[in-house]
């Protein structure tokens, strides 16, 4: 079921809204592009953890770097691993990426730089940036070594919508590098990443659907 303010004249509007899926709390499936963007730009070695998998979308694209994939959720979203509560965690993992619960993200930081052995990155609004609280704690005591601007705008929906439209809101992928030295790097993503993997979903999902892939 989702937000029924989402539906104008027929159509679906682009989500300025936290909470327009209420299968469960946050969430947001990540288009297929917005992570490839990332995975196009840094080198991840050894295992990945998705903690906030959902329904896979973003797991499906980490696959790609043809590292081993972990994934799980804190609610069952019929993919990967779930009740798994990732602000509780202890299992360390060489990287961790992820969409983390906005109501949350902070948390996500402090956990992520605990657990992962090379490199966190978290997918959140550029406004992450902003804050005298943030600033006092997580970018004085452990900033992130890049920051990726995306060029072109991420548009969230709720699954199984067509997307359409364009979001009002920036977003960035927070890099925190344990093998970095020197202040936070600024960098931004080359547009093109939208058009170039618009229907890489739903390649991905046939792909598992073809291989007989259980979620599970």
């Amino acid at each position: 079921m989702t937000d029924l303010t989402y539906n104008l004249n027929g159509g679906f509007k682009p989500t300025a809204k936290r909470f327009a899926d209420l299968g469960g709390p946050d969430f947001f499936p990540t288009p297929a592009w917005a992570t490839f963007a990332l995975i196009d730009n840094e080198k991840f070695n050894g295992e990945i953890w998705e903690c906030a998998c959902g329904d896979g979308s973003m797991s499906r694209v980490l696959g790609q770097t043809c590292q081993p994939v972990r994934s799980s959720d804190l609610y069952d979203r019929g993919y990967g691993e779930a009740g798994v509560d990732f602000l509780r965690a202890e299992r360390t993992t060489d990287n961790v990426i992820t969409n983390p619960p906005y109501n949350c993200a902070e948390g996500f930081v402090a956990s992520g730089v605990k657990l992962a052995k090379r490199k966190l990155a978290l997918l959140l609004r550029l406004a992450f940036l902003e804050g005298a609280n943030r600033a006092n704690t997580i970018f004085s005591k452990m900033p992130p070594a890049r920051v990726w601007v995306f060029s072109e705008r991420i548009t969230f929906y709720p699954s199984g919508v067509e997307p359409k439209g364009s979001g009002a809101t920036a977003y960035a992928w927070f890099v925190w590098d344990k093998e970095a030295e020197g202040p936070t790097e600024l960098r931004w993503f080359k547009p093109g990443y939208k058009a170039r993997y618009a229907q890489l979903r739903h390649v991905l999902v046939e792909q598992d659907r073809a291989r007989g892939k259980t979620t599970r």
